[in-house]
């Protein structure tokens, strides 16, 4: 059967937004979301999402990967299918759904582009080695770097998430180097298994790492540029608990279509 599907983008990270309301696509078929999101043999993206009605929710968001594997949280999609509840009316500028790691709030500009994503409080900064890992609805593994823009960002994320302390269950692997008044981040998805232009939960990684290595407590806030374009983090931390964390940045829709499945 054919079905309508949007293509949306979040500072270049995209995703296919499909409205499953009526539960009429069983979409438990890695081999079809693997096909959907081929970028040569499909409609090419980062990941897909499912739009369904959830009771107590505007909304249900579900994600699955690129290799059509279901998914921990993703921050820029979450922001994309916000945008995509207020285009087809489910919402109009305020939100709470549900996603795989709990309830979220979202607020959307009354123009529909830009969404501010509260993000789930972290309360564990682990170090390995002189690096930082953190879990902000999806593991993160980040590391300082000099020349970010000239790092091989797709061998080096490969090694890192393929060695033996994270290859069983991955971890996206981000590098990150000061820039004006934030950071420059690039971005080695597991799941995509490659570098993406954009990943929301880790520049949200990011800057609670950043603020841990700076010694930096209250409440802050931390521009972020990605490949795919601006994001911007804000947040409060009492030096043991990150909490009001919200994400924020550009989420667009670029097309439209029907597609068979």
């Amino acid at each position: 059967m054919k079905i309508p599907f949007y293509k949306y983008q979040g500072a270049g990270n995209d995703f296919v937004l499909i409205d499953n309301r009526d539960l009429a696509i069983d979409h438990h078929n890695p081999a079809m979301i693997a096909r959907l999101c081929d970028r040569r043999f499909g409609i090419g993206g980062d990941g897909i999402m499912f739009l369904q009605s959830k009771e107590g929710y505007d909304f249900e968001m579900v994600y699955y990967n690129a290799d059509g594997q279901p998914s921990s949280m993703c921050g820029n999609g979450g922001r994309c299918i916000v945008a995509f509840a207020k285009f087809l009316g489910v919402i109009d500028t305020e939100t709470e759904f549900l996603a795989v790691d709990g309830p979220h709030y979202a607020k959307i500009s009354v123009s529909g582009d830009w969404v501010s994503l509260h993000m789930i409080d972290v309360d564990t900064v682990s170090r390995d080695a002189d690096d930082y890992v953190i879990n902000t609805g999806s593991p993160h593994y980040i590391q300082k770097a000099t020349g970010l823009a000239d790092k091989d960002v797709y061998a080096d994320g490969y090694a890192i998430r393929n060695n033996d302390t994270y290859k069983a269950k991955g971890i996206n692997v981000n590098f990150v180097e000061p820039m004006d008044e934030g950071y420059f981040v690039r971005t080695f998805e597991r799941g995509v298994e490659d570098e993406t232009y954009a990943c929301g939960t880790g520049v949200t990684a990011v800057a609670l790492a950043m603020a841990v290595e700076n010694g930096k407590t209250g409440a802050l806030t931390t521009p972020i540029k990605v490949l795919g374009g601006n994001l911007n983090i804000r947040f409060n931390y009492d030096g043991k608990v990150f909490n009001d964390i919200y994400l924020e940045g550009p989420a667009v829709q670029v097309f439209a279509g029907e597609v068979e499945i």
